[in-house]
């Protein structure tokens, strides 16, 4: 899993967005100000940082030049409130690869942190996850198999038939035989989340699903399902 620093002074706002990004795949370690960067940042294990540039103890754009001259090699995402065309211009021209303002849709976020991640020649998932349907289990990449409820299994099956793709909620509520319309959104995030907790405890590996927000999920690795 990808390493990724966040930079947000804003409490709501940063639990929100480590959530969030946790949720697509990444390992983030958020801090709240420009003394909490530095004394967590490793240059060896962090390979993005998303930054906000007003904090209250400094000027994130200084962070950015800084972090560009000394360690090349990082990707930055600046998510900003400062909105204007020159604070655009400024912010790409002194160190930032995307910079982005903080009415950014999330989803907009997410898949700017893929194109970053990419271009890093970070793999998105190269190992292979196996789904076996007859005896309920997931085979995790050189791990043990991992049992299944029959839910777990056919939220699997609906993901991991279509690796790489955004899978819609009304796709996985329907293939649990509900009501899209009067089914609570929130089980099927508790689901996830369960689900989630389960792999980590039973392999030590995130299961490779991110969440495309407000509009479903999608298994990010190499897949295969089994009957």
């Amino acid at each position: 899993m990808l390493n990724l620093i966040l930079l947000e002074d804003e409490a709501v706002l940063r639990q929100e967005l480590a959530e969030f990004i946790s949720d697509c795949g990444y390992c983030v370690s958020a801090v709240a100000d420009l003394a909490g960067f530095h004394a967590c940042y490793e240059p060896a294990r962090h390979r993005i940082a998303v930054i906000d540039l007003g904090l209250p103890d400094g000027d994130g754009m200084e962070l950015v030049r800084t972090l560009r001259v000394q360690h090349p090699q990082i990707g930055i995402v600046v998510f900003t409130a400062r909105n204007t065309r020159q604070d655009n211009v400024r912010g790409l021209n002194d160190g930032a690869d995307y910079y982005l303002t903080k009415h950014t849709d999330l989803d907009v976020l997410a898949a700017t942190l893929s194109s970053l991640r990419r271009r890093l020649g970070e793999p998105a998932g190269t190992l292979q996850w196996i789904l076996e349907l007859g005896p309920r289990r997931l085979l995790p990449p050189d791990g043990k198999a991992i049992a299944l409820s029959h839910q777990d299994a056919i939220v699997l099956q609906v993901l991991m038939s279509q690796p790489e793709c955004i899978v819609s909620r009304r796709q996985i509520v329907q293939s649990l035989g509900e009501n899209f319309l009067e089914y609570d959104q929130r089980r099927l995030d508790t689901q996830i989340r369960r689900l989630r907790r389960k792999t980590e405890q039973a392999a030590g590996l995130p299961l490779p699903i991110n969440t495309a927000r407000n509009a479903g999920y999608r298994f990010f690795a190499s897949a295969t399902v089994r009957p």
